[in-house]
């Protein structure tokens, strides 16, 4: 399998959500031999949209000459789009929110009907695509934190698509959190074997990793003692 991270952290490798994308890589490496390529948003070349269509109505030829076009390129040549980011204002950092803007040269004008809603039509065979996010907040719980960038992400991905949010992420970057973080990165190697051998996370394990790792109001007070 052919994976493409598009690594959304302004800390590149040093991210908080790299641990936990880094521990699934790990299992699913262990399950079957992946090909895995990450890219760091923050140091792409990626102009904004604007939004002038140009893309969509002569065969996906943006009017930017930038890193965009071999991004594309990668991403259809890919089986596994894995989104890692940390949540900023509720969302996704800016730098793959605009690569994210920058995929419209994959969809034409014309629209078709799908369900209930209507999509732009393909220019692009993406058909083969399975699509994760590997989000990572700050705050003690996901109660009213993950909620928009989820929605985000099943709209932009109705199909095959596996979302895992994980509150609390500061703590693995915190050595002396090992004593939580070292088994949360256990279940979540596991959860990639899971998902590589059978291309889905059980819900009680999904249910485990997205769970606060410390008690809410022991985090929070961890927290505000450095501030």
């Amino acid at each position: 399998m052919k994976i493409l991270v598009l690594n959304g952290s302004p800390k590149r490798d040093k991210s908080d959500t790299m641990h936990i994308t880094r521990a699934f890589l790990e299992g699913m490496k262990e399950a079957v031999l992946q090909d895995i390529h990450i890219i760091n948003t923050i140091d792409q070349h990626i102009e904004y949209c604007t939004g002038c269509f140009s893309c969509m109505q002569n065969g996906g030829t943006c009017i930017h000459n930038d890193d965009m076009k071999a991004i594309l390129e990668e991403i259809l040549d890919s089986d596994l789009l894995l989104f890692n980011f940390p949540l900023y204002c509720y969302g996704m950092p800016a730098s793959l929110k605009v690569l994210m803007d920058r995929t419209l040269p994959l969809s034409s004008m014309a629209m078709q009907k799908v369900g209930d809603r209507y999509e732009h039509v393909g220019q692009a065979d993406f058909s083969h695509l399975k699509y994760l996010m590997i989000c990572g907040c700050g705050f003690p719980n996901s109660r009213r934190n993950f909620e928009a960038a989820v929605m985000q992400f099943k709209l932009c991905f109705p199909g095959d698509h596996t979302i895992i949010t994980v509150p609390e992420s500061p703590m693995f970057n915190a050595p002396e959190a090992a004593v939580v973080t070292v088994p949360r990165l256990e279940l979540i190697k596991q959860a990639g074997r899971q998902y590589a051998e059978k291309g889905e996370i059980g819900a009680s394990l999904l249910a485990e990793i997205t769970s606060p790792m410390i008690p809410e109001d022991q985090y929070a007070a961890i927290v505000n003692s450095d501030v």
